[in-house]
């Protein structure tokens, strides 16, 4: 795993359009070399964010956006369009208004979807997609860049600290009792978050500061702070907004 580089931004906006812009370089690169990308998303407010700064950015026109293939990190087990669903605030904010391929855009299972009110039998699909798109024997795609945001309690996905999810070594699971509603999730596990090459903490504002200083610190205990385990194959970036940032060494 890479160790990570801290990247600070005065506040959470310049946060948000200077992520929008190294992520339009990044997929432009990778296009350039192998064709295609592939991004694995995050929701909340920085990651939301983010991909608004990024479809109000002149430079989006750089992205082949149809050869660009749309994953997630994590998502809550709600119905298809409901506002709590990661996947709702990334339509609205960047993927309706861009010409992605709509079949290479792969939201995780709805709990209105083909497996109903089964968040297991979901998981298991969403690890069937990341299977045929992964490179023969793989159990995910070498994502290109993945981004996540943390919580206050040092959460990423939905791996939240002493839950069963952060053990697991399947590529994907369903997250019960979630401390943070709705309780029922889906989630990438470590291992799949660690197969990206790229992996991209994205926080701002104060409330974040300690989860951030811990993500950094070294020894932290994962099952305290998961944040600290986000860690990519070639790169791990911790961006940052100065709220965010306060409670790293000077």
């Amino acid at each position: 795993m890479s160790a990570p580089a801290v990247l600070v931004h005065r506040d959470q906006d310049l946060l948000a359009e200077a992520a929008a812009a190294r992520l339009v370089t990044r997929v432009a690169d990778a296009q350039a070399a192998r064709g295609t990308a592939s991004v694995v998303l995050t929701g909340g407010g920085v990651g939301t964010a983010v991909l608004a700064a990024l479809a109000a950015a002149g430079a989006r026109d750089a992205v082949d956006w149809s050869r660009l293939d749309v994953w997630w990190g994590d998502e809550r087990f709600r119905p298809s369009g409901d506002p709590e669903r990661n996947e709702t605030g990334a339509r609205a904010a960047l993927l309706d208004h861009v010409p992605v391929d709509p079949a290479r855009v792969h939201a995780m299972p709805s709990s209105d979807g083909p497996d109903g009110d089964d968040p297991e039998a979901a998981a298991e699909r969403y690890a069937a997609a990341l299977r045929a798109a992964a490179a023969p024997g793989g159990p995910v795609p070498a994502f290109d860049v993945l981004m996540l945001g943390v919580g206050p309690d040092a959460h990423v996905a939905s791996l939240f600290p002493g839950l069963p999810a952060l053990r697991d070594e399947r590529p994907v699971v369903a997250v019960h009792d979630s401390p943070k509603p709705p309780p029922t999730r889906i989630s990438l596990t470590f291992p799949s978050l660690r197969a990206a090459r790229e992996v991209w903490v994205l926080a701002a504002g104060g409330s974040k500061a300690d989860a951030v200083r811990l993500g950094l610190a070294a020894g932290t205990d994962v099952a305290e702070a998961p944040v600290a385990g986000a860690r990519g194959r070639e790169r791990t970036l911790f961006l940052l907004d100065r709220a965010a940032a306060s409670g790293l060494p000077a």
